[in-house]
């Protein structure tokens, strides 16, 4: 998780990697594994387009926290020692600076962008109380082997890796501040002992609880409405 800066919409909140989608993330299909535009819009319930959702949540996961979720010669993407390491921040840093773009450095690197691997887990739309409007989808990964996530200073001033039942520790004692969407993810994901149980719910469809009418005011869509 990382903390937002206090200053801003939502200022020192502790919330997921993630992001707005930029025009750059559209139509990459041709570098994405195992996923196409036809059945990612099919999850997310739009008519089309859905593919740019999981790879706006693959960038902003390396800008954000350094994890590249990625395939290079059909293996995890593993950087192969430190002058690669420095490389691979160098066009972190680029990213998100919005010098550069995921496409580009998939084509240069060699590497095909691992959707595949990353699960649609949820649909968020702030309500009309809140201090601005967003309409969210939340995505889960499981962390790859040889990596490791390290927070992006230049949007975020803190980074932690920690099970979710911490996160919400630190949330009941006071510590930290977060919102509906981020709390009921952290409560979702803690009844799962192991990440591979987590993944086999997500995409048996049995990871969330009911949709109630409390968390339906609060934002939460049922999955697959548009």
């Amino acid at each position: 998780m990382v903390q937002r800066p206090g200053r801003g919409i939502f200022p020192n909140l502790h919330v997921f990697p993630g992001g707005k989608v930029d025009p750059a993330d559209e139509g990459l299909s041709h570098l994405c594994e195992g996923l196409d535009d036809t059945r990612a819009s099919a999850q997310l319930g739009v008519a089309g387009g859905g593919l740019k959702y999981w790879v706006t949540a693959i960038r902003e996961c390396f800008e954000e926290c350094g994890v590249l979720l990625a395939y290079r010669d059909n293996r995890p993407f593993e950087a192969s020692g430190d002058d690669e390491r420095t490389r691979f921040d160098r066009y972190r840093r680029t990213l998100a600076a919005g010098d550069d773009n995921l496409a580009a450095l998939a084509r240069q690197e060699g590497l095909r962008l691992a959707t595949d691997r990353v699960l649609y887990f949820s649909h968020w739309i702030t309500p009309p109380t809140a201090p601005a409007r967003f309409d969210t989808r939340f995505f889960v990964a499981a962390m790859p082997d040889g990596q490791c996530a390290v927070g992006h200073s230049g949007e975020t001033v803190a980074g932690t890796w920690l099970p979710p039942r911490d996160a919400l520790a630190n949330f009941d004692a006071g510590r930290w501040q977060m919102i509906h969407p981020t709390l009921t993810t952290l409560r979702a994901a803690s009844r799962f002992d192991t990440v591979e149980n987590l993944l086999a719910a997500v995409v048996a469809r049995r990871h969330l609880g009911e949709v109630t009418a409390t968390l339906h005011e609060q934002g939460m869509q049922h999955v697959g409405d548009a």
